[in-house]
């Protein structure tokens, strides 16, 4: 049976994300920016929290987990490459170990880039893919601490995960994203209709993610890099994969 999921606004744009095993009721929750939301969310379901999965170390997705931990008792998983600068965990991963929650084994992968180890989490019964600030809503998180053939190599892995992942990313980005995009593709038509839907659900003050992975995938520039039009359209037609995502990533910060 699928993982339920329930998206959390978080601070002023950030996401966690809840996942519930009906069966078990064990309750995880991706990235904690802020314990209060979290609670409250699952006060109102009756859910009680058993794990709490982080990302990466940016503040804005760990700064609630003592709290949040000192008031469930859950345990935490984190990357054992970016233990220093976590929370204590419970639990150390590398890319290849697995998490359960409930009757679902999720998978854990490597995605630095946007810091060096950044990881993800990817939960293939419920096609849920937990990326935060490496592949996000129309783009991906800027590179502070990876080379660019490191994050490229990062979305690689994501990009070839199945069509219909919902992509849950971790921040409210998507409009500013789509709006690079569309500086590039003009002519796009899926970005062109997703620009449109994004412009309704943000009126209406509803979250854009998450996404599908192939709705990124038509749409998500640095996904694209390796598309002769996106190749074409940054002057790179000669130029690898990684290098074009290089300079589409080098005009997002210009942007």
């Amino acid at each position: 049976m699928p993982l339920d999921l329930v998206t959390i606004p978080c601070l002023k744009d950030n996401y966690a994300f809840l996942i519930h095993d009906s069966a078990s009721g064990a309750t995880a929750v991706v990235d904690v920016p802020d314990a209060a939301p979290i609670l409250a969310a699952l006060q109102t379901r009756g859910w009680r929290l058993t794990d709490i999965l982080i990302t990466h170390h940016h503040d804005d997705h760990i700064a609630g987990v003592p709290a949040l931990r000192d008031a469930t008792g859950a345990q935490v998983w984190g990357a054992a490459a970016d233990a220093h600068r976590l929370p204590p965990l419970d639990h150390a991963l590398t890319e290849g170990d697995s998490v359960t929650i409930g009757g679902e084994t999720g998978a854990v992968i490597d995605v630095s880039g946007h810091t060096m180890g950044h990881i993800a989490f990817h939960f293939p019964g419920s096609g849920l893919a937990f990326t935060a600030d490496s592949l996000m809503a129309a783009g991906c998180g800027r590179l502070f601490e990876g080379a660019p053939d490191t994050m490229w190599a990062s979305l690689s892995k994501l990009a070839a995960l199945p069509p219909e992942t919902l992509i849950c990313s971790g921040h409210e980005y998507t409009a500013s994203n789509i709006r690079f995009a569309l500086s590039l593709e003009p002519g796009n038509p899926a970005l062109i209709s997703r620009a449109s839907q994004v412009a309704l659900a943000r009126e209406d003050v509803r979250p854009t993610v998450p996404s599908t992975l192939s709705e990124e995938l038509a749409t998500n520039p640095f996904l694209r890099a390796a598309l002769p039009e996106l190749k074409a359209a940054v002057g790179m037609a000669n130029a690898s994969d990684a290098e074009t995502f290089a300079e589409i990533r080098k005009r997002k910060d210009r942007f």
